[in-house]
C-alpha cells in the first residue's frame, strides 16, 4: 500500500508539510514523520478522497443556480404541432414574441404538423431536456392517448408541464339557412330529423369532432358526423350549406359570424366569453356540458426544475402584460395563469375527461 504514495508524501516532505519533527506524547525525544509510512499513504488517500468528494457536493450546490441565471444564453426552439395561420399557431407567436423580450434570447416559433400532433410532440419528447426545444401542448395531447392504438410516446411520463396559457371556447356555428336560433331549437329540429343533420369537424378525435360528439350524446340526439381534413373546408362546406353544423375553435369563427356567413348558437365553455357576452353556452340548456381548447407549454422530461421555474414565471408575467392580455381576449381567450401543478391538474383532468369519450365511442385510430 505504501510504494504508489512514496512519490507524493515525499513531495509533501519536501515542503515541510509531513516531514517536521513533532513531540512525543508525554515529551522525550523528538522522532520524523507522523506516523509510520504505510499508514502515512492510507490517510494520504483518505484526505484526497475527502477533498474529491467536497468539490463535488460544492459543484453540486452551485450548478442549479448557476443554471438558472443563465438560462436561456441561446435561441429556444417552441414547437407547435399545428399548421401556421391557425389560432394555435397566432396563440404561439404572441407568447414567443412576449418570451423573447423577457428573457433577452429569440424564441423561434417552429411549425411541425402531422399525425394529429403526434409528430411535432415527438420531436420535443426526443430533444435534449435542456430547455431550449418546448412544445405547444393543446387538447390533442389529453386525447390522442386514447385514440391512438399505437404511440411512440407515453405524453404524461414524457413532457414536463411548464405553464398553461388560456382556455378558448369552441363556438356551435350553423349554416344561416338551418331554422334554428337557439341550443333548444336545434335540438327539437334534430329529434324531428333524426340522421338528417350533418355536423363537420376538422378530423376524427379533434377537439372539434368530440365536442359535438359530446353535444350529441348529452342531448339525445341523432346526427351525422362528416370529417375534413383541417377546419377551413370544414367551415367552407357550412357557410355554402353543405353540412348544418361545427363545433369550431373560437378565433376561426369570429370574422365569420360578424360577417353574417355562419351563425352562432352557443360557445362551449362553462362561462359566456369575455368577446361575446350575450352569446349563451350550450351548458345553459344542456347543464353539465363544457368543452373547449386550451393551450400550454411543455418541456422534455428530464429538464431542469430551475428552467421550467425560469419559463413559467416569464410565461404569468407575460399574461399579466395588458397588451398581450388584450390580444389574447381578442381570440376569445380566457387566460390561465399558474404554477406547473395547476397545468399538470388541467392535463390530467383533460385526459380522463376526453379518454371516457373516446372510449365510449369506440373510436381508434391507426
Amino acid at each position: 500500500m505504501g510504494k504508489p504514495f512514496k512519490k507524493p508524501l515525499n513531495t509533501l516532505k519536501k515542503h515541510g508539510v509531513m516531514g517536521g519533527l513533532l513531540p512525543l506524547r508525554g515529551g522525550g525525544e523528538r522522532t520524523k514523520g507522523i506516523f509510520p509510512k504505510k499508514s502515512g499513504a492510507l490517510l494520504f488517500a483518505y484526505c484526497r478522497l475527502f477533498l474529491l468528494g467536497l468539490v463535488v457536493v460544492a459543484l453540486g450546490a452551485i450548478a442549479p443556480a448557476f443554471a438558472a441565471e443563465t438560462y436561456p444564453s441561446r435561441p429556444v426552439r417552441f414547437v407547435v404541432p399545428f399548421p401556421p395561420g391557425a389560432g394555435t399557431d397566432t396563440t404561439a407567436r404572441l407568447i414567443a414574441q412576449r418570451l423573447s423580450e423577457r428573457l433577452g434570447q429569440q424564441f423561434i416559433v417552429e411549425n411541425k404538423p402531422g399525425a394529429g400532433t403526434n409528430l411535432g410532440t415527438e420531436v420535443v419528447i426526443n430533444a435534449a431536456p435542456d430547455g431550449y426545444t418546448l412544445l405547444l401542448v393543446s387538447p390533442a395531447n389529453a386525447i390522442n392517448p386514447a385514440l391512438y392504438r399505437r404511440l411512440a410516446f407515453n405524453f404524461r411520463r414524457d413532457i414536463v408541464p411548464v405553464a398553461a396559457i388560456m382556455r378558448v371556447p369552441n363556438v356551435m356555428d350553423v349554416t344561416p339557412s338551418l331554422p334554428v336560433r337557439t341550443v333548444a331549437e336545434f335540438i327539437a329540429y334534430a329529434k324531428a330529423h333524426p340522421g338528417r343533420i350533418n355536423m363537420a369537424s376538422s378530423g376524427i378525435g379533434t377537439s372539434v369532432h368530440l365536442s359535438g360528439e359530446l353535444f350529441k350524446a348529452m342531448a339525445g340526439i341523432d346526427i351525422v358526423h362528416v370529417p375534413y381534413r383541417g377546419s377551413a373546408p370544414a367551415l367552407t362546406d357550412v357557410i355554402g350549406g353543405q353540412v348544418d353544423v361545427i363545433f369550431n375553435n373560437m378565433p376561426s369563427s369570429i370574422g365569420l359570424v360578424q360577417s353574417g356567413k355562419i351563425r352562432a348558437l352557443a360557445v362551449t365553455t362553462a362561462e359566456r366569453s369575455q368577446l361575446w357576452p350575450d352569446v349563451p353556452t350550450v351548458g345553459e340548456t344542456i347543464p353539465g356540458y363544457e368543452a373547449s381548447a386550451w393551450y400550454g407549454m411543455g418541456a422534455p422530461k428530464g429538464t431542469p426544475g430551475e428552467v421550467v421555474a425560469t419559463l413559467n414565471r416569464a410565461v404569468n408575467e407575460a399574461l399579466a402584460d395588458p397588451r398581450l392580455a388584450a390580444r389574447l381576449t381578442e381570440l376569445g381567450g380566457t387566460l390561465l395563469p399558474g404554477s406547473p401543478g395547476d397545468f399538470a391538474r388541467l392535463i390530467d383532468e383533460e385526459t380522463d375527461k376526453w379518454g371516457k369519450l373516446v372510449a365510449s365511442l369506440g373510436l381508434k385510430v391507426d
